[in-house]
């Protein structure tokens, strides 16, 4: 495993970040193909073993149960401070007006019940989950530098919204001597490339550390194109990501099946590889429900693409339009 500096901060991170969104209560939330806490403590324990030491979820996935999943199996097979829990804020956890959100009331409320569920007094990076149009960035970026302060959380990050959006987030942060975000996570991967013309480019300008999420399109990059899963069977938003450009998308899928075999690789391997060599990018965030997805990934890190293969596999690519934010 390789190691990095997350964004300009000193704080160092695996080159790869396990997504926990997959681990949680199947009956809990909307992912009905999560894994429970028995299935899910092999993985992690797994990754801790291959060098992983950051670790993603939120605090919506699985109603709070991915929190609670991952809290308890990090704290069974690891030392708190050998490890970076980042979680998120914004979506509904309750009824009610205040039960979702990026106001004061609703990130003070949340941050200390992720902390419950985790079981731990601060956790290395809260992120916001997505942009709040009901609430004043200013409120926002108050409160989080307060959570900071506070001691709850160590750095904090944003995800998902316009490039403008994010300039304007930390022009505010300062000009107000608030705390600023230190990481990007948003969408990169063969079949979405759009970031690449305005948000990757302000990351790296601003020395943000950048944890792309879904590096392989769900899946859809490591199996053939008419092949489906129980997840991407049931998973409503991941339906809405690829349906409009779906021709296009297929030859991009194509050329990394072809990549693939001239190398001897997993599918996998070539379609990660290429998001771990574009400019800017620190940890992709992967996932993983079966055994050989944790090696695919570690292996990644040593698939050095050529020139001549990144242009195969990003001929086919058409422009999308702009999506991920809901």
């Amino acid at each position: 495993m390789d190691y990095v500096k997350l964004g300009r901060t000193g704080l160092q991170v695996s080159r790869l970040c396990l997504g926990c969104m997959s681990y949680g209560a199947p009956e809990r939330g909307n992912h009905p193909w999560s894994m429970n806490e028995a299935d899910s403590r092999p993985f992690i324990k797994k990754a801790l073993e291959l060098g992983f030491n950051f670790f993603d979820t939120a605090n919506v996935y699985s109603d709070g149960s991915s929190e609670e999943v991952v809290g308890r199996a990090l704290k069974d097979f690891a030392r708190r401070e050998d490890v970076v829990i980042a979680t998120k804020v914004f979506n509904r956890m309750r009824p009610g007006p205040n039960g979702a959100g990026l106001s004061r009331k609703a990130i003070m409320t949340e941050i200390d019940a992720s902390l419950r569920r985790l079981g731990t007094d601060h956790v290395d990076l809260y992120q916001i989950h997505r942009f709040d149009h009901a609430t004043p960035i200013e409120e926002t970026l108050e409160a989080l530098h307060d959570v900071v302060k506070a001691g709850k959380a160590l750095y904090i990050g944003a995800s998902s919204m316009y490039a403008w959006q994010f300039a304007k987030a930390l022009y505010l942060a300062d000009r107000h001597g608030w705390t600023r975000f230190a990481t990007m996570q948003n969408y990169v991967n063969l079949l979405y490339r759009e970031e690449e013309r305005e948000m990757l480019p302000l990351c790296r300008e601003e020395g943000i550390g950048v944890i792309p999420w879904s590096p392989l399109a769900r899946g859809r990059l490591t199996r053939d194109w008419d092949e489906g899963s129980a997840r991407s069977e049931t998973d409503e938003f991941g339906k809405t990501l690829y349906a409009a450009t779906a021709e296009a998308d297929r030859k991009v899928v194509e050329a990394v099946t072809k990549v693939a075999r001239a190398r001897g690789v997993p599918r996998a391997q070539v379609a990660l590889a290429w998001v771990l060599q574009k400019p800017g990018i620190t940890a992709p965030i992967v996932g993983a429900t079966k055994p050989h997805h944790l090696d695919d990934a570690v292996a990644a890190l040593a698939v050095k693409l050529s020139p001549e293969e990144v242009a195969e596999l990003e001929s086919a690519y058409v422009p999308h339009a702009v999506t991920g934010f809901k």
